[in-house]
């Protein structure tokens, strides 16, 4: 497989999927949003664009299996997985607001092969393979060199509906808020990996997040240099879902406030 070739063939497809989004944005009908919990909203364009990205992924590698967030495709890859979400900030997109992302990742048994990231609103694709470092709009990109708290901006996401570890983020939020040039919530998993690995944040954390969220932009990170760890300082994401992603010596220092309280 040469995996340069496919990254192009995603990044193609997901630049197209981007397009409807934006089109569908100018027009967006809010009285078709669905909510699949507290605060998890869905809409007509998310599914759509995931179906969209699911036909255009079977055509590029018919063999793979899917994860995808709306889950309109069932169907299990006995070596290869696409991990996808379609509209990384729906309740941004929704209520109008930047930012949103088409979301894309491949894995090979358990290793994260490939990832791509179209920022849709800036027209920004991140794109990355094992081993072949990432890019942004063809431009390479490598993680912040920066190790000084005092100098750093830091990226994080808010509990929306697990409010059960609440009080201990909102510490460390304090903590952080104390030290770094300033803390930024943009709405998007995706984008916020794909900002750490072209060095605008120096370090992003978050917990509760599934896959689909973050697998992209964790090959982004890897590739660009960066350090993509759980919240103890081991490799699983997935399964914890805890993620904190950075230069490593950022990202040490920010996993040295978190685990006071977590």
């Amino acid at each position: 497989m040469n995996l340069e070739l496919l990254t192009a063939d995603v990044v193609t497809l997901a630049k197209r999927v981007g397009s409807f989004i934006r089109d569908e944005g100018q027009q967006f009908d809010a009285s078709r949003i669905e909510y699949k919990g507290l605060n998890d909203l869905v809409s007509y364009v998310d599914k759509t664009a995931e179906e969209k990205i699911v036909e255009g992924l079977s055509v590029l590698l018919p063999e793979a299996g899917f994860v995808t967030e709306e889950k309109t495709i069932n169907k299990k890859g006995e070596a290869y997985t696409w991990i996808v979400d379609p509209l990384d900030g729906t309740t941004n997109f929704i209520h109008g607001l930047p930012t949103y992302s088409v979301s894309i990742a491949l894995q090979k048994d358990d290793d994260l092969i490939l990832g791509v990231v179209y920022e849709i609103n800036r027209d920004e694709c991140f794109y990355a393979w094992k081993d072949g470092g990432a890019f942004l709009n063809s431009s390479p990109i490598s993680v912040s060199v920066n190790e000084e708290f005092s100098k750093s901006l830091i990226a994080t996401g808010f509990p929306y509906y697990d409010f059960e570890k609440l009080e201990k983020y909102i510490n460390v939020f304090r903590d952080l808020t104390k030290v770094c040039h300033g803390l930024r919530r943009v709405g998007s998993a995706a984008a916020d990996l794909a900002y750490v690995a072209c060095g605008r944040y120096d370090a992003y954390f978050e917990y509760n997040l599934n896959s689909y969220d973050i697998a992209a932009g964790m090959v982004l990170v890897k590739e660009a240099g960066g350090k993509v760890i759980n919240f103890s300082g081991g490799p699983e994401t997935f399964n914890t879902r805890e993620i904190l992603a950075g230069n490593a010596a950022l990202a040490e220092k920010v996993r040295e406030v978190i685990v006071k309280y977590f």
